[in-house]
């Protein structure tokens, strides 16, 4: 299991083998892209059962994981992967974000949980900064505070409003409300939890 002289890194160390498991084609093709240009050996997956068959060939050191990929979920694809390849350090990255997912994501043994757009060096950062600064890791029966009722509402609204391309008149159609009700709703400031 030979690595090319092109993933040598970091004096003369390899560099990390990375999965990225995303079903947007154009932002999977453009990470690998970036990442190969870094020297790191880069395997990619369209799909779940890509993305495990990838695994199984080679396990990857560090994972990029979207949180929808297709029909399943990226946390589903870092569950089997914990299960086979403890070691690995994965980043879950979501168009929309919530503190409920990405207290999941951690859950399950994410270094980090990042909202898009995401460029291939915040990536970076995510995935390694873990590595050079250990966090203890989370146990599964830890308890977690789930988000109260406004912070929870707050992340929709964010989300749909986001959905909308920032369109208030839409995204109040689309919620159910009236435009000046969602406008007051988002000049205040976010719950904290």
């Amino acid at each position: 299991m030979g690595r090319s002289s092109s993933s040598l890194a970091y004096g003369g160390e390899p560099a990390p083998s990375i999965l990225v498991a995303d079903d947007d084609a154009l932002l999977r093709s453009a990470l690998a892209r970036d990442l190969r240009a870094r020297g790191y050996e880069v395997r990619t997956a369209g799909s779940y059962e890509q993305a495990l068959q990838a695994a199984a060939r080679h396990p990857p050191d560090l994972a990029i994981l979207d949180l929808r990929i297709g029909d399943r979920s990226g946390l589903e694809i870092l569950e089997a992967l914990r299960e086979s390849s403890p070691h690995v350090s994965a980043v879950v990255m979501s168009g929309f974000g919530s503190i409920a997912t990405a207290v999941e994501a951690m859950r399950l043994g994410a270094v980090n949980f990042v909202t898009k757009p995401v460029d291939v060096d915040e990536l970076l950062v995510a995935l390694l900064r873990p590595r050079a600064e250990p966090q203890p890791a989370a146990r599964p029966d830890d308890d977690w505070r789930a988000p109260s009722v406004a912070r929870a509402e707050w992340e929709h609204i964010s989300r749909v409003v986001a959905e909308c391309g920032g369109n208030i008149s839409e995204a109040a159609r689309r919620m159910g409300m009236h435009r000046r009700s969602l406008q007051r709703k988002l000049h205040k400031r976010p719950p904290r939890r």
